[in-house]
């Protein structure tokens, strides 16, 4: 069903999970059409929760739909 809905297309990556300051944040480096692709996320128990931000983010990009796997599939990170 999952195969369908993407049809036939996947977005590679490999997920490694890194703590951090109390926070494990999810760190997706991407290959294929979107190599050289590096997200980061962190679950939060709440909007007003204060996190402390390793060093290595570099930008905000949540609610940006280009980062969003779906629009990685037909718009991929190498062609931006």
């Amino acid at each position: 069903m999952l195969a369908e809905l993407c049809n036939g297309q996947s977005v590679d990556k490999v997920r490694y999970l890194i703590d951090h300051a109390g926070h494990t944040w999810e760190v997706d480096i991407f290959s294929g059409n979107n190599q050289g692709l590096v997200v980061a996320e962190v679950e939060l128990n709440s909007e007003d929760e204060s996190v402390v931000l390793p060093d290595w983010i570099r930008e905000e990009v949540t609610g940006d739909p280009r980062y969003y796997n779906s629009s990685l599939i037909s718009h991929p990170y190498s062609n931006w």
